[in-house]
């Protein structure tokens, strides 16, 4: 019966998302390349494949810091939708309405991970579409934290770093497990715009990010004031220290 009750809600998404853009038949065409996708390649098979890579890293070995800070800045309410997050969605659709163009993505951890698996980065509502009916299936077949652990060992961190372990080595020379709080919070913003946050880009630009992370993480209460701070102030002092050794 919930299964039932969010692919009722999909529905309604998908022809929000087509308003103006024959809605139905957008549906239909999309629901068509997710079974496409499906039978080419089962979840369970895709899900295993991206499980046996040598680098894949399980949830419970990273840190907490890490774990909260990507659900806060990038689907604060992760655990309570099932697969989309009809306020972010609804958000969406009003700009891309306005916009006549997918300009806006509001796109659940969920989503993000179904596109990852399936999809390249093209925006267009068909593959919006299809992207929908992948996340339910991956919400119908696995737990959140499952889900969660399957999103950052798929994610781009920019540099060549296509999860989170090559990012942690690479960026931070540790195993994930290591990270501390101000590495954590500075990796869970990179994800956004890996072209722009990457740390071997433009570095000053991943700090600005990281402080809406920690900002996030402050409001939906992962953080007090005063370890956001702590976090930010220990930033400044890195900053501070490359600047005098330059």
């Amino acid at each position: 019966m919930r299964f039932i009750k969010k692919f009722i809600i999909t529905l309604f998404v998908i022809l929000l998302l087509g308003a103006g853009a024959a809605g139905g038949r957008l549906l239909w065409q999309g629901y068509q390349i997710y079974q496409e996708v499906i039978d080419g390649e089962p979840l369970s098979d895709k899900v295993e494949e991206i499980r046996s890579k040598p680098k894949y890293t399980p949830l419970s070995q990273l840190p907490d810091t890490y774990k909260n800070a990507v659900v806060a800045v990038e689907d604060k309410r992760f655990y309570k939708h099932g697969g989309i997050d009809l306020i972010s969605t609804g958000r969406a659709v009003f700009i891309n309405l306005k916009e006549k163009k997918l300009a806006e993505g509001g796109s659940s951890i969920t989503q993000q991970l179904a596109k990852n698996m399936y999809f390249s980065q093209e925006k267009t509502f068909l593959r919006k579409v299809a992207e929908l009916f992948v996340a339910f299936e991956l919400e119908k077949n696995y737990t959140k934290d499952e889900i969660l652990e399957l999103y950052v060992n798929t994610i781009y961190f920019g540099s060549g770093y296509y999860c989170v372990y090559d990012a942690a080595q690479g960026y931070f020379e540790k195993e994930p497990e290591q990270m501390n709080d101000y590495e954590s919070t500075l990796l869970a913003g990179i994800p956004n715009a890996p072209s722009v946050y990457a740390l071997t880009n433009r570095p000053e630009l991943a700090v600005q990010r990281q402080r809406t992370v920690v900002e996030c993480m402050v409001e939906q209460k992962y953080l007090t004031r005063e370890e956001a701070d702590r976090i930010l102030q220990e930033g400044e002092q890195i900053q501070q220290a490359g600047q005098n050794n330059e």
